[in-house]
């Protein structure tokens, strides 16, 4: 899958899935747009992409401020002209019940998984309808499909952005601009460092992030609205909302057990 000359823009880019989709883009071709608030763990990426002879822009923004995602459209259209294809990375998540989580902690979760992405999609969709051309490769997860104790408020945050992504993906037919969500399972990045995590249970089955990367990278060159890592989990997403009375309880009791474990 060649994506030569094509301008792709990483939200997330200092590490986990977001750092190998930039290093699979540039394998293949393709001048890469990194975009994450760590600057020194961005300059390190770049360096490291230079054997593939593509053009890299390094660009430190936080996608919860507004202002700095506008900024970034500006600097980034002033120097390739467009954006081929955008991939809405960047998330987090915090350990930790409902009651106990502060209101900033949720809100903060929010503000990057989801309203991040509404800023990135917002500054970059418009150049691409006018060209006619264009792929936005929003990373969700399969939280997205399943509340989950211990994480709901990471949970709403990728709900939002499915049920976003889904919308968008009406409106977009017969644009030439497409839109795919990749959700995966678990994944082992630095995804689980925020010290929350310390109480959560590991889990024997976490995805690599080049796994995932390899999937957001078929995700640009896809029709499909919907990409599961891996692809068996579809099999308990149907379930879920098929037999939500099964499933749900099933689900619910696993994990409020390892909360309490």
């Amino acid at each position: 899958m060649s994506f030569q000359n094509k301008i792709v823009l990483v939200t997330g880019a200092s590490s986990g899935i977001g750092k190998s989709s930039c290093i699979e883009f540039a394998k293949r071709g393709a001048n890469v747009i990194l975009v994450a608030r760590r600057k020194e763990k961005l300059e390190e990426l770049a360096s490291q992409l230079k054997k593939y002879n593509t053009k890299i822009l390094v660009y430190q923004c936080d996608i919860s401020q507004k202002e700095q995602v506008e900024k970034m459209r500006t600097r980034t259209l002033d120097e390739f002209g467009r954006v081929d294809i955008l991939v809405n990375n960047a998330g987090f998540a915090i350990w930790g019940s409902v009651s106990k989580l502060t209101i900033e902690e949720i809100e903060s979760q929010m503000a990057t998984n989801y309203l991040g992405m509404v800023y990135c999609t917002k500054n970059f969709l418009p150049k691409m309808l006018e060209l006619k051309s264009g792929h936005i490769v929003n990373v969700a997860s399969v939280a997205a499909s399943f509340g989950l104790p211990g994480i709901a408020s990471y949970c709403a945050s990728k709900f939002a952005m499915l049920g976003f992504s889904e919308g968008l993906w009406h409106e977009l037919k017969g644009t030439g601009v497409r839109i795919t969500v990749v959700s995966p399972i678990m994944v082992k990045t630095e995804f689980f460092d925020n010290p929350s995590f310390k109480s959560m249970p590991k889990s024997s089955t976490a995805l690599s992030a080049n796994t995932v990367a390899k999937a957001v990278v078929a995700a640009a060159n896809s029709s499909r609205f919907e990409i599961i890592v891996p692809g068996i989990v579809r099999g308990a997403v149907w379930a879920k909302h098929t037999f939500p009375y099964l499933i749900n309880p099933l689900v619910g009791s696993a994990f409020k057990r390892q909360m309490r474990e």
